[in-house]
This record gives C-alpha cells, structure tokens and sequence, in this order.
C-alpha cells in the first residue's frame, strides 16, 4: 500500500516511516502542514494519506474535504494532540477515516493502517454496511423480535451489528442471548474519544462470531449520556465495519431518532394487521413523507399476519395507501417459545414459517447470498 506522511514535526515523521515500510508499504514522507495535503495527494495518488498536526479547528476540515471529495480512493487519517467530539464528528462528515492522537503509538498506526488496507481490498466486493431501522408503530408489535432475528439469520452469511436504540427499555440482547453486556451504548458515548473500529466492535456483545449486539443501557437514566452525535459517528463508522447495521428504534421520533432514520437505507414500519396498528403506521408513514423520506426507503412490515383473519390482504394494502409491505406469518407458539429461552427462532424451529419469511428478506437484502471479505470479518474474525 502506498502511504503518505504530511507533518510540521520532522521527528514525528522520522519515527513514524521505519514502522510502516516495515510491514511492507510505500512510504513517502513530506514536511510541513495541512495546506500541503491538496498539491501531495494529486502528485503522489496515494492510498491512505496521514496528516499530522490537525487541531480542533473546524475551518481546517475544508482543505481535508476538497481531498476526499476529489479524491475518493485516498483514505484519510488524522494525528491530533487533542480533539473534541465535535471535531470528531465533523472529521468525518469531511470524509476521514479515523482520528488518532499525536503524536502515534507504532501499535496504533499499525492497527489503523490494517484497517485501511483491509478495507481497501473489500472494497471491489462490496460497498458500506446497509443500515436498517425497525420501528414499531404501536408497542407489542414484535419489532424487537423481528430485528433480532433477522440480524441472527443475516450474520449465517454475513458481519452484522444491532444497535438497540430503545435508550431507556430497550431489551434487544435477550431475544438471542442471556449474556450481561459488559459495556452499552452509553458506555460508548462517554468514552466517545475512543471510539474507532476495534473498540466498537469490543463494545458489542459477540452474540456469534459474525453477529455483535451493541447493547442500550441497562439504567435508563443513563439513555441522556447518548446525544445524535454519537448516534451519527456510531453509525457511520458501524457502516464502514459490519456488512448490516440493524437499528431496533423506540416509537419516539425525536431528534437522536430522526438522526439515525437519516442514515438508514431502508426503514421497516412493525405493524399488526389491526385497526389501532394500521392507523398508527398510516401516521407514520405521513411522518416519514414530510422528513422526505424517498418512498423505496420504506418497507412496513406486517407482523402476526393471519390469512383467516379478519383483516385481509387487500385491506392491510389499502390501509397502507398502496405501500410496498412484506407479511410475516404468525406463529405463536413458536415465538413465544424462542423468546421465552432467549434464543433465535431459527435455532429452535428451522421450518418456522416466520423464519421462512425472514429468510426471503434475507435474500431480498443480499440475493447471492456470498460471505464477504468485510473489515469486520478481516479483522475480528480470527478473535
């Protein structure tokens, strides 16, 4: 891989090229700072470009952005001797990869340019992590369920990270495991400056090898340590680390809420073909329209739908305005079973015909069904 070094520090530059043409790589160095970057990129084409001596000046992210934004395949890394969560942030609407402290440890620029170069050998075969948001439209319709499972079912061929985002009573990690999270969401967002691919990945509960379960909070009072700026860099980063980011939403449409159905690639309304949960998603769909929310961005899911029941096919349809929907078959004792020892459905009955409905969604979201080179599966699927 074909490294460049931009730093005002001669001695930082110095310890930093040995480390790296160590392993292998292509490692120019350039003294100076951050207006170097624009000139030093477009001579030199380079994979991964690591300038030192940011600071926590917003301003300077324009250079950093003009870079990515012309220059797409060049992964950015920043070396700042402090930071704010703020700047973190916008690093990485500007584009960069990762924020690491300066001046940087060997193991550190080691680690990240691993994950660079890991990811860079994905990127032929596939693009950023899908995001999906399950939200039900009214409590007690099997949204949680819904997510989990098809979490468990999508990670059979595939790296995927569920985000309980239910903040205050969210219960997500006991639909399919009855491990205690060692650490939480809110965990995460107070030790925010840390956060890169290793210690998100170290934060989720390792539900399988391929399946993580960033768990909520287990005090709800703790729900007020996660702000959307966390929720932002959380998933940006889960994008560029798992296959499928799962989202298990809480029916509050707030701001940290809003903030993470903007990332999401498709959003999954959880409704139960009745009259109070077909009237509540009809809201919700209005809801998602004046957010601007493109109409193939949603998918409401019927859940426990009965063909004997009282409410059919072409009803649900119509109370739906014509939406796209998907019908999840209802088996309940099945469910209750599965739910009651807090394991998968798929484990305890592979002929469920709800597993047979998730299934097909599996398909729909990724139909070759390939086990990809992911940076999740790259770096951690060895652990």
């Amino acid at each position: 891989m074909k490294i460049v070094i931009i730093s005002p520090n001669r001695a930082h530059l110095d310890n930093m090229s040995p480390v790296l043409s160590a392993r292998g790589h292509t490692v120019l160095t350039f003294d100076g700072g951050k207006s170097r970057m624009r000139a030093v990129v477009e001579q030199e084409q380079p994979d991964l470009l690591l300038v030192d001596g940011m600071c926590c000046d917003a301003n300077e992210l324009v250079l950093v952005e003009h870079v990515t934004t012309h220059h797409p395949k060049t992964a950015i890394v920043l070396l700042c001797a402090t930071h704010t969560p703020e700047f973190l942030l916008n690093s990485m609407r500007a584009g960069v990869r990762e924020v690491l402290p300066s001046p940087a440890s060997a193991a550190a620029l080691e680690a990240v340019v691993e994950r660079v170069a890991a990811k860079l050998a994905g990127s032929n075969s596939h693009a950023s992590g899908k995001v999906l948001a399950f939200m039900p439209c009214k409590g007690g319709s099997g949204a949680t369920f819904l997510a989990t499972n098809l979490a468990w079912q999508l990670a059979e061929h595939h790296s995927v990270l569920l985000v309980d985002l239910n903040l205050q009573f969210g219960d997500a990690l006991s639909f399919v495991s009855d491990e205690k999270p060692k650490s939480t969401i809110a965990d995460v967002a107070r030790e925010f400056s840390r956060l890169d691919a290793s210690f998100l990945v170290a934060s989720a509960v390792k539900v399988t090898p391929s399946f993580g379960l960033l768990a909520a909070p287990e005090d709800p009072s703790m729900a007020m340590e996660v702000q959307p700026e966390h929720i932002d860099a959380i998933l940006h980063l889960a994008g560029l680390t798992y296959d499928f980011v799962l989202l298990d939403m809480s029916r509050a449409l707030d701001t940290l809420s809003i903030r993470a159905l903007d990332r999401a690639h498709r959003i999954y309304p959880v409704l139960q073909a009745g009259l109070p949960g077909l009237r509540n998603a009809r809201k919700l769909l209005n809801v998602f329209k004046s957010l601007g929310y493109a109409q193939d961005k949603i998918e409401p899911l019927v859940n426990r739908f009965d063909k004997s029941g009282e409410i059919g096919a072409q009803e649900v349809r119509r109370s739906l305005g014509g939406a796209a929907h998907r019908l999840i078959a209802d088996a309940p004792k099945e469910v209750a079973a599965a739910i009651n020892r807090g394991i998968p459905l798929a484990q305890l009955s592979r002929s469920s015909p709800v597993v047979r409905n998730l299934g097909e969604l599996v398909y729909a979201l990724s139909p070759r069904q390939e086990v990809s080179p992911s940076l999740f599966n790259r770096l951690f699927g060895r652990a």
